[in-house]
């Protein structure tokens, strides 16, 4: 199915110096299946620790997470992650690196290969299925690590930044690249982002933090369908409301 909650989450990390610092702080949340979710706000507001909670990598210091009513306590294969380094083994090719996770869980080698072909040409890569990555492109890297995360199936897919390195040109190609995957897929995604331009342009809702502790500031829904104008004044102007309350948040308005 696909439907987190995020249940008053709040994470405190203890200091070296015996001193505490809060990075999220009751947080509530409900996403629903099949959704594009984005998260923005002020750096330092705890959005990808919020996101390494709903991964199993991290755990709440209060509140809970769960996943179809399931709490979340460790990683799941129902929930993938995709980071903003590629995270690729070096020393595996493209169609070795898709098919990682499938080998991990035993999936013998005639049936994880044929997996990993399907993946392969959902993000456009056939052609360089035995390319290892660095004879990548950054975008191309990406793809992979997209391609590597979706292959397992997962209910979830949990995105921090993953555009963030790209340059502006190709950073709006991916854009565009996950929007048709996720055509494809219906996965439920959640995606944390410093740029409202892309916020606007892929979710259905933008979740805006306030500066740390991290709490839900405000939920603006985008309306419209895909794909979206970026130069109509619609667009301009939830991008300029979104920037605001993020300006504000950062001021503790």
């Amino acid at each position: 199915m696909g439907i987190v909650s995020i249940e008053n989450v709040t994470r405190v990390f203890e200091k070296e110096e015996g001193t505490t610092l809060t990075a999220l702080e009751d947080v509530c949340l409900e996403i629903r299946d099949k959704e594009i979710i984005c998260f923005v706000g002020p750096s330092g507001c705890g959005k990808t620790t919020l996101l390494r909670i709903l991964a199993g990598l991290d755990t709440a210091t209060r509140g809970d997470v769960r996943l179809d009513g399931e709490a979340i306590t460790e990683p799941d294969p129902k929930i993938g992650m995709v980071f903003q380094e590629y995270s690729l083994f070096p020393w595996r090719n493209v169609i070795e690196n898709i098919s990682f996770g499938l080998e991990m869980k035993g999936m013998p080698p005639a049936e994880r290969r044929a997996a990993a072909e399907h993946y392969l040409g959902l993000v456009g890569l056939e052609e360089f299925r035995s390319s290892y990555p660095y004879e990548l492109s950054g975008g191309m890297r990406q793809r992979v690590a997209i391609a590597r995360a979706i292959a397992n199936e997962p209910e979830v897919l949990l995105m921090d930044e993953p555009f963030g390195a790209l340059d502006a040109q190709t950073r709006n190609l991916m854009q565009k690249e996950l929007l048709s995957i996720w055509e494809q897929t219906k996965k439920t995604i959640l995606f944390v982002t410093h740029s409202v331009d892309e916020a606007v342009y892929i979710a259905d809702r933008i979740v805006i933090f306030s500066a740390r502790p991290g709490r839900v500031q405000e939920i603006i829904d985008v309306p419209w369908t895909r794909p979206r104008d970026r130069t109509s004044t619609d667009f301009a102007g939830i991008r300029r409301y979104v920037l605001k309350k993020i300006e504000e948040g950062a001021a503790g308005r």
